[in-house]
């Protein structure tokens, strides 16, 4: 599985960026797909993710400014990120967890830079 994740840059804080994040190849697998992200100093940390389902989960600091969502076939996340905050300032990973049978992997994308000015 590939993963090509777009969409950082500068932001001024109470603004809006979108982060996108395809996958191609062996894209049967796929279950859930997700963003997180790791500040400078700081471990990285799951930010939302959706499953195949539909079903999505934030960490608290997102919630009610960010939404993930996922596009009908499955193979597209997208990060919607509002009213953001210089903390929200991160190198953001998108990740798929990818499983068949007894087989499970996390694939990760290249990393995506957000920076938000006070």
């Amino acid at each position: 599985v590939q993963l090509q994740a777009s969409g950082g840059g500068l932001v001024q804080a109470g603004g809006s960026l979108r982060l996108s994040c395809a996958a191609s190849g062996s894209i049967f697998g796929i279950n859930d797909m997700g963003w997180y992200r790791q500040a400078p100093g700081k471990q990285r940390e799951l930010v939302a993710e959706v499953t195949s389902g539909g079903s999505t989960n934030y960490v608290d600091s997102v919630k009610g400014r960010f939404i993930i969502i996922r596009d009908n076939a499955k193979t597209t996340a997208y990060l919607q990120m509002n009213s953001l905050k210089p903390e929200d300032t991160a190198v953001y990973y998108c990740n798929v967890k990818w499983s068949i049978g007894d087989l499970n992997f996390d694939y990760w994308g290249q990393g995506t830079l957000v920076t938000v000015s006070s």
